[in-house]
């Protein structure tokens, strides 16, 4: 690189090719090069007035350090309320650390307190809902094992959201690997969408890690104690269709829509009277988990219906009356509200029919 260089330069400051330099040349450390021809005749090179050049990056230049991505994305689609939340460990298969734990929490927190958002869907990013906890870390926090153990008995499960009061509704958009923890997540979710090739089961089984997020509590209640055994005992996978046939998925959809599939199942939920539609959720729960005998549960639920009574329950009755709804038909409610443009039109369809029927 030396030579080539030093060759380079003797040949443009030499007589014959005077006539043909145009600029000074920024690549030596020599002044007034190019004022007067006696200077380039009595010019003499030396080694240390080059300056060497390298197609190689420089070391130790700063470099402004690269953000690492998330481990949980979050995208709100206002028009419509609705939020995805995302597992973001494609390299893991989707196994939830602390930190992502926490980001799940977070999110699940936010979508709780914005109220401009109706219904979340949570899935996995890079072909795996998730396939648990991650165990290497779990491998490695035999020294914190007593405050983690804490945290999980205290504040939360070592998955995240899955011991948060979550008061709208949730669907698991599953595929892949939804195993261990990450089963008990989408047992979490109110509805589970699931691709036809994803494995559903309690692999964590092998390893002697116990259900610590919901698993044992709902999903007896949600598929009958028998069958929940079944899964819980032996650890084996569960393919989509016996799934749907158990009630664990709700919904079986071609490999790749899942996540599309959640999002338009949420549309469908979100145009809904959403004061109504938590309170029987509401109902539901608390009739599954919390009460203590039928009266009781009854009793709760008229309780929790009593308001909705007054409001929505009465601007529904007038659509109804109105004509909106009938013979089974979901014309009731829009999806979101509409376009600047598409209210225009209409008045435009409008006032022809009106100047047509003058």
């Amino acid at each position: 690189m030396k030579r080539t260089g030093l060759k380079l330069i003797r040949e443009i400051v030499s007589p014959t090719s005077i006539k043909v330099l145009t600029r000074p040349l920024s690549t030596c450390k020599i002044t007034a090069l190019n004022q007067n021809k006696a200077y380039f005749n009595n010019f003499r090179l030396n080694k240390s007035d080059i300056r060497h050049y390298s197609d190689e990056a420089p070391e130790n230049v700063d470099k402004t350090p690269e953000l690492p991505e998330s481990t949980v994305l979050v995208e709100k689609i206002e028009g419509l309320h609705i939020m995805t939340i995302g597992i973001n460990r494609p390299g893991k298969r989707n196994c939830v650390n602390t930190n992502t734990a926490e980001h799940l929490k977070m999110a699940f927190n936010e979508f709780e307190q914005d109220d401009d958002m109706y219904c979340a869907v949570l899935h996995g990013l890079g072909g795996n809902f998730c396939a648990g906890y991650d165990l290497e870390e779990l491998s490695e926090l035999e020294e914190d094992l007593a405050n983690k153990i804490a945290e999980i008995l205290m504040d939360q499960g070592p998955m995240g959201p899955t011991k948060m009061q979550i008061n709208k509704p949730v669907i698991a958009a599953v595929n892949g690997y939804c195993v261990a923890g990450g089963l008990e997540l989408a047992i979490m979710c109110d509805l589970r969408v699931v691709e036809e090739n994803s494995k559903l089961g309690f692999l964590n089984r092998r390893f002697g890690v116990p259900l610590i997020d919901g698993g044992t509590v709902r999903l007896p209640e949600m598929i009958g104690l028998s069958r929940a055994m079944d899964l819980i005992l032996t650890g084996r996978l569960l393919e989509p269709k016996e799934a749907l046939e158990w009630g664990l998925a709700n919904r079986v959809v071609s490999t790749g829509t899942a996540f599309g599939q959640a999002v338009n199942l949420a549309k469908e939920i979100v145009k809904f009277p959403q004061e109504c539609l938590r309170a029987d959720r509401e109902s539901a729960l608390h009739a599954t988990f919390s009460a203590r005998n039928l009266d009781e549960a009854l009793s709760f639920e008229s309780e929790n219906s009593a308001q909705v009574l007054t409001t929505e329950a009465i601007v529904g009755a007038k659509k109804f009356t109105a004509g909106l709804g009938r013979s089974g038909k979901f014309n009731v409610n829009q999806v979101a509200e509409k376009e600047n443009w598409q209210k225009e039109f209409e008045e435009m369809k409008k006032k022809k029919q009106e100047s047509e029927s003058d």
